[in-house]
Formats: C-alpha cells, sequence, structure tokens
C-alpha cells in the first residue's frame, strides 16, 4: 500500500535541487574562469566576466579554504578595526626592480659591471604602494608547456625578439612569445646541445643534479635540463637585452638578476655540481682570473665547468666572430693558464665547446699551492655583498688521494633525504644526523598539513615556490615533484649556515637579507613560504617592507603561507588585509594551545588601472 507523502517534503527536496543546480553552475563558472585566465582560453576580458560571476557565488579566486583541524578549529580573526589601504603605485612601476633600478645603475662605476651589480634604495627613497600587473596579466601556462610559451601580456618587450631574431631565443606570435629551444651556441636546439656535453659529463645518472648558468640569456639551457633531473640556477644582468630573467621565471625556470662583477655570488662554496657559460660574453681571463676563481669557489670537488663560444675554437671562427686572431689566441691562452692554477682537468675541446673538470681533492694540487693564493677558508661562506678575492678557495682536508673533498654525493634523488656531509661531518655548528632526520619529519609533517587546506599545492598550478627561510631544505624536500621547483632562500642574519646543507641535497637557494629587495622581477613566484620570518626580521625592518616585497614578487593569484607566532601573524594579518590579499588563520596542527599559527593567504587578481577598495567588507 502507497506512503501518502508530505507535501513539505517535495518542497524541501525542490529547494534542494535548486541549491544544488546553483551551486554545479556556480562551480563550472569559477573551473571555467580560472581555465580562461590560465593561459588556455580565448581572451582575458571573458575569464575577468565569468570568474567575476564565481566570485559572486562565495568562492574565493582560485583557492577555497577549508580548514580542517577535527574539532580543534579556532579563528584568530582580529575584532573589525579601521586599516589603512596601501594604494597602487603607478603605470611606470610594472616592472619595477628596487635594487636593480636602471636610473639608478647609471649613477655606479662601470669598470667590472659594478653598476650591474646590487645596488638597493635608502630607506626614504623606499616605495610604499602596490606593484600592478599589467593590463591582460595571464597566469603563467602550466608546465612543461610554459616552458615554450609565455604570455605576450605578462612581459610585453618585443626587443629580444628582434635583437636575437637569427639565433632562435625567443619568437613573438599573436598573444604569446614562443621559445624555441634555441640559442647563440646551440642553432639544433637545446636538446641537442645537453647530448653533446651528457657524452662527456655523467648528466643522465643523477651525478650531475645542481647546475649554474652564468649569463643564461633567456635560460633555455637551464629549461631544457629539467628533463634530465638537473635542478639550474641561472643568472643574467639586468641590461639593454630587456627582460631575460623575466622571461626565464615566466617559463617556470630558476633564475635571480645577477652579475659576475665585483662582489662574490651570493652562493656557497661548493654548491654546483656543473656551471656553464654559453657565450655569456664574461672575459673570464680578465682580472688575473678572478672570475674563473670564483666559479672554483661555487664548484664543488669532481664538478665540471663548461665553456662554449669564443674564444674557444678561434682558429676556425675567428672572421665568423669579427675579432682578431691575437686577441681570441691570448683570450683562450689566460683561460688554460687559470684553469691549471686552479687545478682543473681538460676533459674535452670539440668544436666551440671546451669542459673542465675540477679535480675531487687537494692530492692532486699540491705543485700549485705554491703559485696562488689561497683564500682564508672562513670566508668561503661570507659572500653577502663582500668583494671577490684574488685567491684560490683550499679544498677541505681529505685523508687519502680517492677521497672526495667534503664528502661524496650519492646520485639524486638518493641524496635528497640522506645525511648531507656537512651535517655527518660535524662541519655545521648545532646540527647533528639526528637533528637533521627530525627536521625532514617535521617538515614532512607540516606540508601535508598545508595540503589539507590548501588542495592545489601539489596540482602543478604552482610552479615556481620560494623558501623565505629555507633552514636545511626540507620543506622543499617534502615537496619535491617535476611539477615544481623551491628557490632555497637563506636570510643573512640566520643563526646557523646551512645552505650548503641546501645544496648537498640536490636543492639550490640563495642568501638574502629581507630588509632589502630580492634581485628578480614583479609577479615571479606562485607561492612564497615564510616560516619564522617576521619573528626574525622584528628587530631588523619594518615588516609592512618586507610584506611589500613579497607582494612586488607574488603573481596575481599566488598563494602565501606564513607560519610564526600567533601575535606575529596577528600584526602581518592587519597588513595583508590592505594589500588585497584573502587571509585564513588556522591553528598549529597539534592544537589551538601552541602559540605557533599559519596563516594562509591569496593575492587577488587585479591590474594596472583597477582602484577598487583594497580593503575587503
Amino acid at each position: 500500500m502507497a506512503t501518502k507523502g508530505n507535501p513539505g517534503d517535495n518542497r524541501s527536496r525542490s529547494s534542494l535541487s535548486s541549491f544544488i543546480i546553483v551551486a554545479a553552475l556556480c562551480c563550472f563558472f569559477y573551473v571555467l574562469g580560472v581555465w580562461q585566465r590560465s593561459g588556455f582560453g580565448k581572451g582575458d576580458s571573458i575569464a575577468l566576466d565569468i570568474t567575476k560571476k564565481a566570485e559572486d557565488c562565495g568562492i574565493l579566486p582560485n583557492l577555497e579554504y577549508e580548514t580542517h583541524h577535527g574539532n580543534q578549529s579556532t579563528s584568530f580573526d582580529d575584532p573589525k578595526q579601521d586599516i589603512k589601504e596601501i594604494e597602487p603605485c603607478g603605470e611606470q612601476y610594472i616592472d619595477y626592480t628596487p635594487c636593480h633600478d636602471q636610473m639608478r645603475a647609471m649613477t655606479f662605476p662601470r669598470e667590472n659591471m659594478n653598476y650591474r651589480e646590487r645596488h638597493c634604495p635608502p630607506d626614504e627613497e623606499k616605495l610604499h604602494c602596490l606593484i600592478p600587473a599589467p593590463k591582460g596579466y595571464l597566469t603563467p601556462f602550466s608546465w612543461p608547456k610554459s616552458r615554450d610559451y609565455v604570455p605576450f601580456a605578462n612581459a610585453p618587450h618585443k626587443s629580444l625578439t628582434v635583437e636575437k631574431a637569427v639565433q632562435n631565443w625567443v619568437q613573438y606570435e599573436g598573444n604569446v612569445f614562443r621559445f624555441p629551444g634555441g640559442g647563440t651556441q646551440f642553432p639544433n636546439g637545446a636538446d641537442a646541445y645537453i647530448d653533446q656535453l651528457a657524452s662527456v659529463i655523467p648528466i643522465d645518472n643523477g651525478t650531475v643534479r645542481t647546475a649554474l648558468d652564468t649569463g643564461c640569456g633567456v635560460a633555455s639551457w637551464g629549461a631544457y635540463l629539467f628533463k634530465k633531473n638537473v635542478l639550474t640556477m641561472s643568472f643574467a644582468p639586468r641590461d639593454s637585452h630587456e627582460a631575460q630573467v623575466q622571461f626565464a621565471l615566466e617559463r617556470g625556470v630558476p633564475a635571480v638578476i645577477g652579475v659576475l662583477g665585483t662582489i662574490k655570488l651570493p652562493y656557497p662554496s661548493r654548491a654546483f655540481d656543473m656551471a656553464h657559460c654559453s657565450r655569456c660574453l664574461i672575459n673570464w681571463g680578465a682580472n688575473d682570473g678572478l672570475y674563473m676563481m670564483e666559479v672554483d669557489r661555487v664548484l664543488r670537488p669532481g664538478g665540471y665547468w663548461v665553456l662554449s663560444g669564443p674564444p674557444i675554437n678561434w682558429q676556425i671562427n675567428y672572421q665568423a666572430w669579427q675579432r682578431p686572431k691575437a686577441e681570441l689566441e691570448e683570450e683562450q691562452r689566460k683561460i688554460e693558464e687559470m684553469a691549471e692554477l686552479l687545478c682543473w682537468e681538460k676533459k674535452h675541446e670539440k668544436g666551440e665547446i671546451a669542459i673542465w673538470r675540477k679535480r675531487v681533492n687537494n692530492e692532486y694540487c699540491r705543485e700549485r699551492d705554491s703559485r696562488v693564493t689561497l683564500c682564508e677558508s672562513s670566508n668561503a661562506e661570507n659572500v653577502w655583498y663582500k668583494k671577490m678575492e684574488a685567491c684560490v678557495t683550499p679544498y677541505p682536508e681529505t685523508t687519502n688521494s680517492d677521497e672526495v673533498a667534503g664528502g661524496e654525493l650519492k646520485p639524486f634523488p638518493d641524496r635528497l633525504n640522506t645525511v648531507p656531509p656537512r651535517i655527518a661531518s660535524g662541519s655545521v655548528p648545532g646540527l647533528s644526523v639526528e637533528s637533521f632526520k627530525e627536521d625532514n619529519k617535521l617538515w614532512k609533517k607540516h606540508v601535508n598539513s598545508y595540503k589539507r587546506v590548501n588542495k592545489i599545492l601539489n596540482s602543478g598550478r604552482y610552479r615556481n615556490i620560494m623558501d623565505m627561510n629555507a633552514g636545511l631544505g626540507s620543506f622543499a624536500a617534502a615537496l619535491e615533484s617535476p611539477k615544481l621547483w623551491v628557490m632555497n632562500v637563506l636570510p643573512t642574519i640566520a643563526e646557523k649556515d646551512t645552505l650548503g646543507v641546501v645544496y648537498e641535497r640536490g636543492l639550490i637557494g640563495i642568501y638574502h637579507d629581507w630588509c632589502e629587495a630580492f634581485s628578480t622581477y614583479p609577479r615571479t613566484y606562485d607561492l612564497i613560504h615564510a616560516n619564522g620570518v617576521f619573528r626574525l626580521y622584528k628587530d631588523k625592518c619594518n615588516a609592512e617592507d618586507i610584506l611589500l616585497e613579497m607582494d612586488r614578487i607574488l603573481r596575481p593569484e599566488g598563494a602565501v603561507i606564513l607560519r610564526d607566532n600567533v601575535d606575529v601573524l596577528t600584526q602581518v594579518k592587519r597588513i595583508a588585509t590592505s594589500m588585497r590579499w584573502n587571509t585564513k588563520m588556522v591553528d598549529h596542527e597539534d592544537g589551538p594551545l601552541i602559540p605557533e599559527k599559519v596563516l594562509f593567504t591569496v593575492k587577488k587578481y587585479w591590474v594596472v588601472g583597477d582602484n577598487n577598495s583594497t580593503v575587503s567588507d
């Protein structure tokens, strides 16, 4: 016998069905909006319109933060208070790089590229406004498509497409730039060039993991080395070839603005497995071989140095290079002489490519020591704004001729979680094998917790990631994936110098002082992680200045994860709210009684000319 239903049940089911349909439409429009803005759709205006509809449904741009801490989830939002809005900067600052500003650079000496080095503005000249994105800005394509295509609107500079047209660096095609993978020294493409190197250098088996590309251009060498699981730190100056480093980062390739000039490179000694110069226009024989000495400092024992282009094989190419034979001959003579003094073994020369290998220890180099000045070993890591010295960095001590100075590294990926030699040998005070393992375990726990809040953390949406206070690199190790890379930053005021440990794990990083701007263009990172940064700099510089710099280098709709004490994060949250960031503070993984909290934020999408309020209602 049929049971007569309650009319109210039908109404409830009808209301529920309507709600589900509306929610489904909202989700559809939201996903479509994100897809359009990611560069795969037909246009930014469509993306903005559809995304706006999605936002009307109460969905945060790009990220929906649902906090799950069992029954211990707690809100730490302050009571509503007046918050000072931080205004946008003018359109002329779209590509502003504070410490590499062109006008300021021209006031410094041109000798030895001093004017292309870091020259930061004094406090009274710092901007206190938000750097805008250009009109039409799009979220970059996902890797690996981003390696080959960059939206024109994100870096609207065509000079390289003209100046390097015959060298196949970059081409302008409608609303995108295309990067064919060519270069001055690899006309057959980066893959073919890298295969040439791999016939001499063990690139394919994990022995070579970290590389340095000096004068990188648009970083195609580093971009194609990702296929070999090699992580490359590329750098180039901000010079007349506009936007080289900007293009590299838009492509999803690690790069910084930098130059071999008068100060030491911001990397630790014995960091890189391989260093590379492909027609990088560095005068290697100048200044008594000073630049080669600096490469030697950052190259690990057993590492390789690749030089391709002038003056290699000058006898054949001097006419094509339009340079005098005698000049090129003398340049190569100086390079060969310095390589011998550095105790590098020449492994290969063919065509325009020469490859040297640094000896594994000092046993092979006793004879040279009387002909060179050895640096003070204690100064090998003291590099921030320190002048380069005409001295050779000594090897760590060894006990026999087969031992690798500083310790042998396992092939990657095994080296990622193996105890690094600097820790195993006790050369980093205050760190032990046990503390390293504990740190690794802790950050796996933290990252798993992050993924429960930011559900797209490992989806490929975030390619360029920065850790502002990297410690042992365990955050990056926990995230390790071919979808992303992490720039591990060691603050110059950190208690322990652990950047060498980061490199021994097969990761890359850089020294930096967060009281100053980072050496990159605006909008070059998808996600920034800051553990204890504001606690560390509490009495050093202004929290607002650090946050404004984070905003400058963060992409629209990029995310930030801040980990600090609750009192510090409460202040940071107020400033972040005034900067067009959506915020969400959550408990520590171990519960609400732990004073350390985590602040998740998303930078809102806005471009130059958008004058909407920075403060949410």
